[in-house]
């Protein structure tokens, strides 16, 4: 067996990425790392590890040298929309080096997504119905029982170490570009009094929810993103999710079904910077919807499903809940679950009256072969799961199977369509960014 050379770029905040490094390493293979800021270098533990502490300009030909020098064969990351990453990927595509992306899984929660070069508007994952029928014969239905569960409050401790170590830890890389949307101490700042009324928020979502099921009303789910989320950021056409409310809002509102509402339902995570009630609301008023919509902050999202007409989303996971409980889904950004027989195709203002449904046969091949290709039974978190994880993503890895059995189209199938959707950043890397302190820039992209 040929050794290979794995370069280890940004990963998920927590220890995984040390223990994928070691079962890769106790392979025989070379493993190396660039850490890019304080947070990084806090995630590493073992050998290989190279800072980079120049300007975000100078990275590609940093890489590029690094590369050639190192004889690096691979490099995986963690979120193929990160700055550094979509560079990395253009690097590593110039001089023929293998690129793989992970991220949290699509068959939540305890899953981990496994893909070559990108996802979403970047995913090589089929689009047609006829390939995926085609690729996932034979191939067994997964098993969706929970089997590596973890808490809130674990994954949280490792997201804040990791943000406000590199957030104070700016002296060490003074010219990180962190491509932060809000600023990271404002924005936990932010969650103290989210966190203090949370029992308040959970009653009112309940009577809410209770109040518009008991009522009979019909009503289309549209569970809202976090506003600094790259799917929303970087693969949808909307700068703001305001834009993305507005328009189903508008569109409800040219309805001619004047007896179906909305229900927005509000990211769990969400810090609350945003004040998507108000924004929905406002926006509501002014069209003169009355009591057809409503917004819920949390919520039970099952519950909400079992009654909802359909779901409309950007590009939330939520939609492989809402395909999976047979609601008609409306895709509005670019998700790789966006497929003909699993989701509406014709436009948003022909879904409020003839939604097409998920077809069952469709489904059950997608998601047959999203299990056995894309996707990893284990956890970012969880020991065991961890345990797990790293033992099949260095076994995919090593044996170049990653996207196997069948499901890798050349070129990405979703790739035209997110150009003409006006998706930013696909042709070039992302330019620098600013942290988003100023409340002015916040309340500008809010406003109705």
């Amino acid at each position: 067996m040929t050794s290979r050379t794995f370069l280890f770029l940004q990963s998920p905040p927590g220890r995984f990425v040390a223990k994928l490094a070691r079962e890769i390493r106790s392979r025989g293979h070379h493993v190396l790392r660039i850490n890019l800021c304080l947070g990084d270098r806090l995630q590493w533990s073992g050998p290989g590890a190279t800072s980079f502490r120049g300007s975000y300009d100078g990275w590609r030909d940093f890489l590029a040298d690094y590369i050639r020098r190192h004889g690096v064969t691979d490099i995986l990351y963690y979120g193929d929309r990160l700055p550094y990453h979509r560079v990395a990927m253009e690097v590593a595509d110039d001089l023929g080096v293998t690129t793989t992306v992970y991220e949290f899984g699509y068959l939540r929660p305890d899953w981990i997504t496994l893909e070559r070069r990108g996802m979403s508007s970047l995913s090589h994952f089929p689009n047609d119905r006829v390939k995926i029928h085609a690729a996932a014969e034979g191939l067994p239905a997964p098993d969706m029982t929970v089997t590596f569960p973890h808490g809130f409050a674990t994954e949280a401790f490792h997201e804040v170490v990791h943000h406000l170590s590199t957030y104070f830890g700016r002296p060490f890389y003074p010219r990180y570009n962190a491509d932060a949307f809000y600023n990271p101490l404002l924005n936990y700042l932010s969650y103290i009094p989210r966190l203090m009324a949370s029992g308040r928020r959970g009653r009112r979502a309940f009577v809410r929810t209770a109040k518009w099921i008991e009522s009979g009303r019909r009503y289309m789910l549209v569970p809202l993103q976090m506003q600094n989320d790259y799917q929303l950021r970087a693969n949808s056409p909307f700068r703001h999710q305001s834009e993305a409310i507005d328009l189903v809002l508008r569109s409800l509102a040219a309805s001619p079904d004047r007896e179906l509402g909305v229900v927005f339902k509000i990211h769990p995570l969400d810090n609350g910077w945003e004040r998507w009630s108000h924004v929905v609301g406002a926006k509501a008023n002014a069209l003169g919807l009355g009591d057809r919509f409503t917004t819920i902050d949390g919520g039970h999202l099952p519950t909400l499903l079992d009654h909802a007409e359909g779901v409309i989303l950007i590009n939330s996971t939520v939609g492989i809940s809402s395909i999976l409980k047979g609601r008609p889904t409306k895709v509005l950004g670019m998700a790789t679950f966006d497929i003909p027989g699993l989701t509406h195709q014709g436009p948003l203002d022909t879904f409020w009256t003839t939604p097409e449904a998920p077809d069952p046969a469709v489904r059950d091949a997608f998601l047959r072969l999203l299990a056995n290709s894309i996707q990893i039974k284990g956890s970012f978190y969880n020991r065991a799961g961890m345990a797990k994880a790293a033992t099949e993503i260095a076994d995919r890895l090593i044996t170049g199977t990653v996207n196997e059995p069948g499901a890798f189209v050349d070129p990405p199938p979703r790739l035209e369509k997110a150009r003409q959707m006006g998706v930013p950043f696909l042709d070039q890397a992302m330019p620098s960014a600013v942290a988003c302190s100023s409340a002015a820039r916040l309340k500008a992209k809010a406003r109705p």
